[in-house]
């Protein structure tokens, strides 16, 4: 039995490298579909475990009629509504928490590095990890909390999934920043899992992992920094805010460049930094950390999926920070206190550091997956491993819209409620005005791509008349 498994591994490995070249020549490309189909046998050697995985993962939320419910606790629907089942699947799957997953070992690592340059303080570990909180919260906390201005853009119900008028799945994790800020923790980090109506890419889901970290300091610890007076009453200028001095603005600012170069050279080895000024709501002054990071690596994700993102030569953004807006602290009990902020995206730093093409490959439960990785490697030995090229299947659908400007999340969203993860790309690649009706129709373009297996033109074909059937009824448009 041993020495079949092994021809089999063998024969899926030439398989996959023939389909490879197959795609590349177009007098074999129609061959593709055929040799596709016969990688089942081999995959399933490598899957058996998926079923137990999934009877591990009970729902942790769900949608009915009148109720959402989201980690057992119960909330009214209302006309703001828009969570749908699809997103709420993914709730408690806790990525975070898998062993060995890269977007567990980079949480862990980045615990470990900011917690590194503060082992001198009491308590020798400063930094509390938190990383297990329920990602329902409320429109107050998501955005009132961190001075989100009522009409800013990102409160829009295109961006967001509203559970109800006034509550929402968290969209950054700094809605639970001031929670925690209120119970004199000095030094966090929190983790989890956020959610965004987004575009339909190898490089955006709705369903992402963001990290940020905070930290406090005492009149006296400032003092020592400055040996200058802490806070003042004076103009906000670009170097500070009305209530701090220029020494206290530069020390915590000084304090928190040093934390997040050494937390990026940890992460990326020793790569060239430079501080970008930006505008955050939330703190000022405010930055964002971009590093020169050169080497194939850029190339093949630019080849395959960010090139929107960065390319060979070009500076790469890796997370945003700054000095905490006063008001936050005086509205959390912590006026006597200043500090900073940073905020970073997990997938995007897995993306790159393990050669990972595709975002939805975060959420495969295919052991070829997890078992490419090691926590007690570096990320440099362990770049990620295509297991399967699946060959793609597109489909157009054109529509007149009710609205001009028709949000194309609303359509993705649609997209995904149908097709789940097996929708790729959705691309807007026609957009045209009858000129007597002044109608206004949109054209997109759908590919449908498997992670693990091979897709029919008929299982296709039934999502795509299911879509055509869902977006009438949901975007109230008009078939073409």
């Amino acid at each position: 039995p041993d020495r079949k498994f092994k021809m089999a591994l063998l024969l899926h490995r030439c398989r996959h490298q023939l389909l490879r070249t197959c795609r590349q020549h177009p007098l074999l490309h129609a061959h593709t579909a055929l040799l596709a189909s016969k990688n089942t046998v081999c995959r399933k050697r490598f899957t058996t475990s998926n079923t137990s995985r999934d009877s591990q993962h009970e729902k942790k939320a769900t949608l009915d009629d009148e109720t959402v419910t989201i980690m057992e606790k119960k909330f009214q629907r209302d006309e703001h509504t828009n969570v749908t089942q699809n997103i709420l699947s993914k709730v408690g799957r806790n990525l975070l928490h898998i062993p060995n997953h890269p977007l567990c070992m980079i949480k862990n690592q980045i615990h470990e590095s900011v917690t590194k340059a503060y082992t001198g303080l009491e308590p020798p570990e400063p930094f509390k990890l938190l990383d297990n909180i329920n990602p329902a919260v409320t429109v107050q906390e998501n955005f009132d909390s961190v001075l989100v201005p009522e009409d800013h853009v990102s409160r829009s119900i295109h961006d967001n999934y509203y559970i109800n008028k006034n509550n929402v799945l968290r969209a950054h994790t700094s809605a639970h920043q001031n929670t925690y800020i209120e119970t004199d923790l000095d030094a966090f980090l929190l983790a989890g899992d956020v959610y965004r109506r987004d575009e339909i890419d190898r490089s955006h889901y709705p369903v992402f992992h963001q990290m940020e970290g905070v930290r406090l300091f005492s009149i006296p610890e400032i003092n020592s920094m400055t040996n200058a007076t802490v806070f003042a009453s004076s103009e906000r200028v670009p170097e500070h805010q009305e209530h701090h001095t220029a020494e206290t603005a530069k020390a915590i600012g000084d304090d928190l460049k040093a934390s997040l170069t050494g937390l990026v050279n940890d992460l990326f080895g020793d790569v060239e930094c430079r501080w970008v000024e930006t505008y955050f709501p939330f703190t000022h002054p405010s930055w964002e950390l971009e590093i020169f990071f050169n080497g194939n690596l850029i190339l093949y994700l630019v080849s395959w999926v960010i090139l929107l993102l960065f390319s060979q030569g070009e500076w790469l953004e890796v997370l945003g920070c700054g000095v905490i807006e006063q008001k936050i602290l005086e509205n959390t009990g912590q006026m006597h206190k200043a500090g900073w902020a940073f905020g970073l995206g997990l997938e995007r730093l897995a993306m790159v550091l393990y050669n990972i093409p595709d975002i939805r490959l975060f959420w495969s439960q295919d052991e070829r997956f997890i078992s490419q990785f090691d926590a007690s490697k570096l990320p440099k030995d362990q770049q990620f491993k295509a297991f399967s090229v699946f060959p793609a299947c597109t489909k157009d659908i054109a529509f007149w819209v009710p609205d001009p400007d028709m949000s194309e999340n609303n359509f993705s969203e649609v997209v995904r409620g149908v097709a789940g993860d097996l929708a790729e790309d959705v691309k807007l690649i026609d957009k045209f005005e009858h000129p007597k009706t002044k109608r206004v129709s949109h054209c997109y373009r759908i590919v449908y791509r498997s992670m693990d297996r091979n897709v029919t033109n008929e299982e296709i074909n039934a999502i795509q008349e299911k879509l055509r059937e869902e977006v009438v009824h949901k975007l109230d448009v008009s078939l073409r």
